[in-house]
């Protein structure tokens, strides 16, 4: 079966890919540099991601949509296991939200400029003006009741254990006083970790994605980041299989 698989990802999955993909970056990029990112920020990011786990026979299941409010704008937080976490997110959480990610991705071909029309915002670690700059813009991403998406880790993991987390979402979180939402991902690693060789093939394997109870904010202040990062961390670990 894993050879059959193999193949069918060479012959028919990836040409495939590719072509919702280089279509979906096309779309978001004139969309959103014509009309509104809001919409063409998402929508074919939305569609693309459940198509990829649709064209990969990947099985999905969520847990947990009823914990939010489709009124209320939220940072939400997120493990970090590997390259499938942003088709589970974008697909399946059913949220217009602005990704923080890296600011490598901008050079990537067609889907760095589509991130960017989009609207997404990307983490400058350069030095403090640039950290500083990020932090403005997704401050003003929150305050026009956008959701945020961050992977408090920084980025994949190399093991499929969660590492340290970083502050920054917090800190946003507690100075627009937003409430906080954990969300726990099993399956992306094991479907295509960072430890895989040159020539990337994708394991069979269920994804689950687990939409936790928003966190609301105790204060302002240290010590309400402090406790909504361990309250969050909790919360994923609560429910993220071991590896």
């Amino acid at each position: 079966m894993i050879v059959l698989y193999r193949i069918y990802q060479l012959l028919i999955a990836a040409p495939l890919l590719i072509l919702i993909t280089v279509a979906t970056a096309l779309a978001t990029t004139i969309g959103s540099t014509l009309g509104s990112a809001h919409f063409w920020g998402y929508w074919p990011g939305h569609v693309w991601a459940r198509w990829f786990m649709r064209i990969l026979l990947l099985p999905v299941h969520i847990e947990g949509h009823e914990n939010i409010d489709s009124k209320t704008s939220y940072v939400f937080v997120a493990n970090h296991q590997g390259a499938f976490d942003i088709f589970l997110i974008y697909g399946y959480l059913n949220r217009n939200f602005k990704w923080m990610m890296k600011s490598e991705l901008r050079q990537a071909p067609l889907v760095g400029k589509a991130c960017e029309a989009a609207g997404h915002i990307f983490v400058d670690k350069r030095g403090p003006k640039a950290l500083q700059q990020t932090h403005d813009r997704a401050r003003e991403v929150l305050q026009h009741g956008t959701s945020l998406v961050v992977f408090p880790e920084g980025e994949r993991t190399l093991t499929g254990h969660m590492g340290p987390f970083f502050r920054g979402a917090y800190q946003l979180a507690d100075e627009l006083q937003l409430p906080v939402v954990p969300i726990t991902l099993n399956g992306p690693y094991r479907v295509l970790s960072r430890k895989r060789g040159p020539i990337n093939f994708v394991f069979w394997h269920r994804l689950t994605m687990t939409i936790h109870q928003p966190i609301p904010p105790i204060g302002k202040g240290p010590e309400n980041i402090k406790n909504t990062m361990e309250l969050s961390r909790q919360a994923i670990a609560s429910a993220l299989e071991e590896e």
